[in-house]
């Protein structure tokens, strides 16, 4: 269950993203990795972290 309104959890309680894998149902706020995909793999993180850096730069430059 999410405690900030806007932003979106799954059954399993992950954060719901958009098809980029890194934009959350709530406008500026981005999330990857665990939060995302529940317990996974350091290279899942660090591939979602690199996604979710590319999306946050392209959201603050426009």
């Amino acid at each position: 269950r999410s405690t900030t309104p806007g932003l979106d959890t799954n059954k399993k309680g992950c954060l719901i993203v958009a098809d980029d894998g890194v934009t959350t149902t709530r406008e500026g706020v981005f999330a990857g990795g665990d939060a995302v995909t529940g317990a996974a793999t350091v290279i899942l993180a660090m591939g979602a972290g690199k996604k979710g850096a590319e999306q946050i730069n392209a959201y603050l430059s426009k």
